[in-house]
């Protein structure tokens, strides 16, 4: 008889059998203890992008330098902005100092928070392996890039309310006319520059170049697409061409939203801008984009 075996009568039976000699398990007697360890465990889209997202949000609180530029350069930017714009005449733009400097602001979230942010972050996470060991599982390229993309993106949305509520209760501006126009050009813009960042990440070897990288786009939407010197006040053939510039549709849905006063016709062309450049900005990601660390 073997040991640990238990004698009932004339039924032999081990210890920690269920009725009938069947295993008992955690799952009740007759069902074995690995039942439940064997049964495989699918995870969904949605469940795949939250975890990603608290992975990156937790990375991201924990990185100062990125928290500050998210947070506090805006709105350091939009105080500066102020002392550059005394000097330009908006009367042709509609606008008051303190409405281009605050529309100049969401600009600068967007880019500061969104576009830097994510460029050093994508490529962070591609030196350390993170991204392609994220590959061998169940989330998909798209949930991959998208997951890492959301604190950003939601840090940059809400501090984008917070600028508009703050500066229609305590600043002499009036809240937004066209507030359809604006939420849809900061989520164009989100999309917009998110998308730019991975594709910046792939020509960026290091995460201190990504502060280099992101200059000219940085620059060019600074100067040229209306974040704080309102392409109306420019000459007519050099605001043409800054019309075409990758943020200058964005800066006019977020403009059109918050003061109105624009056309029709203008509002599409914008938008139409802006999705091309978004369209050709997840291009450049499919085609470009690096897993693997650069050699």
């Amino acid at each position: 008889m073997s040991t640990g075996a238990v004698v009932t009568g004339d039924t032999e039976r081990r210890a920690g059998d269920g009725p009938g000699g069947r295993p008992s398990g955690p799952g009740g007697p007759g069902r074995g203890a690995d039942t439940d360890a064997a049964t495989p465990r699918t995870s969904t889209p949605s469940g795949r992008l939250a975890a990603l997202g608290r992975a990156e949000f937790t990375l991201l609180l924990r990185n100062k330098t990125a928290l500050f530029s998210a947070l506090f350069v805006p709105v350091v930017t939009i105080a500066g902005s102020k002392v550059s714009l005394d000097r330009i005449d908006l009367g042709k733009s509609g606008l008051s100092m303190v409405e281009a400097a605050l529309i100049g602001g969401l600009g600068t979230v967007l880019i500061m928070a969104v576009y830097s942010n994510l460029a050093a972050a994508y490529t962070a996470r591609r030196e350390d392996l993170v991204l392609k060991r994220l590959r061998t599982g169940e989330a998909t390229d798209a949930e991959i890039l998208t997951g890492t993309a959301l604190p950003a993106a939601t840090v940059t949305l809400v501090q984008c309310a917070l600028l508009v509520a703050a500066s229609s209760l305590f600043l002499d501006v009036s809240a937004p006319r066209r507030p359809e126009l604006l939420i849809a050009g900061l989520l164009i813009g989100t999309v917009l520059l998110a998308a730019l960042a991975a594709a910046t990440s792939a020509v960026t070897r290091t995460v201190e170049s990504a502060q280099i990288t992101i200059m000219p786009l940085f620059l060019i939407s600074v100067l040229g697409s209306g974040l704080f010197v309102p392409l109306d006040v420019l000459p007519e053939k050099v605001a043409s061409v800054c019309e075409l510039l990758p943020l200058s549709g964005v800066m006019t849905l977020i403009r059109a939203g918050w003061v109105g006063g624009i056309e029709a016709y203008d509002v599409l062309g914008a938008a139409l801008t802006a999705l091309a450049w978004t369209v050709l900005g997840v291009f450049a990601v499919r085609r470009w984009f690096r897993w693997e660390p650069r050699r």
